[in-house]
């Protein structure tokens, strides 16, 4: 039976996540060839991949895009203002994206994490591994065509080729933890093409292999014949410059960050220096604490939304949380934050619960509330 990608496990196949935590994540890229018994190129087939295009009302100039030797199309060109019940929308339509493709444009189809569910489950998989924002692209391509030129990504990728092929060029240079790109244009294309180094290794993609490239990596690719279809998802995790917001809510509870600086012309700027040097203090105390951690865990959760399905015509029963009055133990962690609430209500739905509180894991939210009933001071009904 073919192994199906709902893990970072099946992702890398052959190699384990050990593996790739030791050697590669963050480090250096990986390419994995298809391997037997494996199926990764069922994560998308051109019959799935025209279903999606045929749902037009979905799509949008921002979400669906056409690329040409490195330039994008304008959306004048390749979409219609069409009729809805709700008024007029300009829309990408498929007369106007055909001969587009036939003279061998690129199209991609951007955010489509959510449209079938095998690539659902793949993006949730590495959201919860990475605790970071993923994002999936289809990218279709034709032969001696390029899409993009020379450049890197803000984020790590994973690419999984599903039909044709696709040579990869990766240079030898890597961009520090970049966070922006240089200004849009060809003085960027140049900027790319002069500091991307020498060429490193070239990648020929066929269906079912995978390649992964970090943060930064510089890379082209080009579809050396016929057609290719291949599927990115993006993993972006969070990185320090979270920490000013956080810190800036949670610092403003102490005075000290309330009270007015010094002039820094008042005695060669001695007090001021003082007083920076203990608020500077109180900021490295206070990202310590396990406080400070829990509000870190919880915005990564929010990266990482639950998994939700309609299962109509069914309707479960909603199981009701009723506060007994009985001393509530002290919680630690982010439960805290949904268990104290619970205590001030009348009553409330185990699933509003879950849903109102996705900021924390579910499954430590459930231990919470299964342990609040053994203790007496939770019921349910």
């Amino acid at each position: 039976m073919p192994v199906r990608m709902r893990t970072l496990a099946d992702l890398l196949h052959p190699i384990t996540p050990e593996q790739f935590r030791s050697d590669y994540d963050d480090r250096k890229p990986l390419h994995i060839p298809a391997a037997p018994g494996t199926a990764k190129q069922d994560l998308l087939r051109w019959d799935g991949f025209n279903a999606l295009l045929d749902q037009a009302s979905i799509w949008t100039p921002q979400s669906l895009k056409l690329v040409f030797n490195g330039d994008p199309i304008p959306a004048t060109q390749y979409c219609a203002e069409v009729k809805t019940p709700a008024g007029p929308a300009l829309r990408p339509s498929p007369s106007r994206i055909q001969p587009l493709l036939a003279k061998g444009a690129s199209l991609i189809a951007d955010g489509v994490e959510a449209l079938t569910p095998e690539i659902d489950t793949l993006s949730t998989a590495l959201s919860r591994h990475f605790a970071g924002l993923v994002g999936a692209n289809i990218y279709c391509s034709f032969g001696g065509v390029q899409a993009f030129n020379t450049h890197f990504d803000l984020h790590h990728v994973f690419a999984v080729q599903v039909e044709g092929e696709k040579t990869w060029r990766l240079y030898q240079n890597r961009a520090d933890q970049p966070i922006d790109f240089p200004a849009d244009g060809p003085d960027a294309r140049q900027w790319f093409a002069r500091t991307r180094g020498p060429l490193m290794q070239e990648v020929l993609m066929r269906p079912g292999d995978v390649l992964y490239l970090p943060r930064g990596w510089y890379h082209d690719a080009l579809t050396p014949s016929g057609s290719s279809l291949h599927v990115t998802f993006s993993v972006t995790p969070l990185y320090g410059r979270i920490m000013f917001g956080l810190l800036e809510a949670a610092a403003l509870q102490d005075p000290a960050f309330r009270t007015w600086l010094r002039p820094a012309t008042e005695d060669g700027g001695r007090p001021l220096k003082a007083q920076l040097r203990d608020l500077g203090r109180r900021l490295a105390a206070l990202a310590e604490t396990d406080t400070f951690m829990d509000e870190i865990a919880m915005t990564q959760e929010r990266l990482s939304p639950r998994p939700a399905r309609y299962s109509l015509p069914d309707r479960p029963p909603l199981v009701m949380l009723h506060p007994t009055g009985r001393t509530a133990p002290a919680w630690s962690g982010p439960v805290a934050i949904a268990m104290d609430w619970i205590m001030t209500q009348p009553g409330v739905p185990l699933e509003t619960v879950v849903a109102q509180f996705d900021f924390i894991p579910e499954a430590d939210l459930r231990a919470a509330l299964a342990e609040a009933e053994r203790l007496g001071v939770l019921r349910r009904s």
